[in-house]
C-alpha cells in the first residue's frame, strides 16, 4: 500500500533553495526524497535535543556564571 503525502509549498531563502537542488541532482536523487531525509534527521535528532534544558534554564546558568566569575575561578584553583 502507497504512503500517504501531504504537499505543501513552504518559501524558503533562495540561496538555500539552490544548494538544496543541486545536493539533489549530484547524488541522483529527487528534491522530495532529500526534503523528506532532512525533515526526517531534524525531527529525530534536532527537537529532541532541544528539550534536554529548557532556553530559560540555561540563560540564568549563564548569567549565574557570569555574575560568579571570580569565585568559580577561586574554587577551581
Amino acid at each position: 500500500m502507497p504512503a500517504s503525502t501531504k504537499k505543501f509549498t513552504p518559501e524558503i531563502d533562495a540561496k538555500l533553495y539552490r544548494e538544496f537542488v543541486a545536493v539533489a541532482e549530484k547524488n541522483g536523487q529527487t528534491k522530495r526524497h532529500v526534503l523528506e531525509e532532512a525533515l526526517r534527521f531534524y525531527l529525530k535528532n534536532v527537537v529532541p535535543s532541544q528539550h534536554l534544558v529548557r532556553r530559560e534554564v540555561m540563560e540564568d546558568f549563564e548569567r549565574s556564571v557570569s555574575r560568579n566569575r571570580d569565585l568559580l575561578e577561586r574554587l577551581a584553583k
